[in-house]
């Protein structure tokens, strides 16, 4: 995160987190579950896209997300404002349309955990539309398998209904964020062929979130709109 943006992320968080807090009063268990300091990877399920700002809301560290590229780059005053928004959340651009995107995206999230930072993944790839939780894709795996990082998984509930689509402004409802306990992948997959220990810890995080969440399994990959 640049200067500039520390700094805004710094005054942002000092009031958007308060303000949220007061108007949609979210309840949040097991915040204690997120290391104060070190690298973590935060893999939530995905029902909104207000979840990356729900997320760095309740988390008293910054935390990074992955944002479409097209965020940062819109003309005007009110582009600048996006952008600098959407930086101060610790969003980084991703080109989705760009065949490299998910190598680029691998190697980005790599770089903020390197850095001891914590950075947020929706393993589903895409945000459910039907309420249903998804199969994981296994770049969470890949992710805590090569930086060392523990995966917090956490459950969102009702932030869908936060802004429902066609809605022009947020609706006060309860959303609620519950952490489960890090897993460390460290050490215990030596000698596991990596295809079968992406997909046994990705199964995992998995199973965990819909535990949190207490969404329906889908059974499915939950494939991303040719329109978004």
């Amino acid at each position: 995160m640049r200067q500039d943006g520390r700094v805004l992320y710094g005054v942002l968080h000092s009031v958007v987190p308060p303000l949220a807090k007061a108007v949609w009063r979210p309840t949040v268990t097991g915040l204690e579950q997120v290391p104060a300091t070190g690298p973590v990877i935060l893999a939530s399920n995905h029902l909104s896209f207000i979840d990356s700002v729900v997320i760095p809301i309740v988390v008293p560290r910054p935390v990074a997300f992955l944002a479409k590229s097209d965020y940062f780059e819109q003309p005007g005053v009110k582009g600048r404002l996006a952008k600098a928004w959407y930086e101060a959340l610790g969003a980084l651009p991703v080109d989705r349309d760009d065949s490299k995107a998910a190598i680029a995206s691998l190697d980005t999230a790599l770089g903020v955990l390197a850095g001891g930072g914590a950075f947020g993944i929706y393993p589903e790839g895409t945000r459910s539309r039907d309420g249903r939780l998804y199969r994981g894709r296994t770049g969470v795996a890949q992710l805590a398998l090569t930086s060392g990082a523990p995966i917090v998984p956490l459950g969102l509930i009702g932030t869908d209904r936060v802004q429902p689509v066609g809605s022009r402004l947020p609706k006060r409802v309860k959303v609620t964020v519950a952490f489960g306990p890090p897993i460390d992948v460290r050490g215990r997959y030596d000698g596991v062929p990596p295809g079968k220990a992406r997909r046994e810890i990705t199964d995992q995080v998995m199973a965990e979130i819909q535990r949190l969440s207490g969404q329906e399994a889908a059974g499915v990959y939950n494939e991303r709109p040719s329109d978004t």
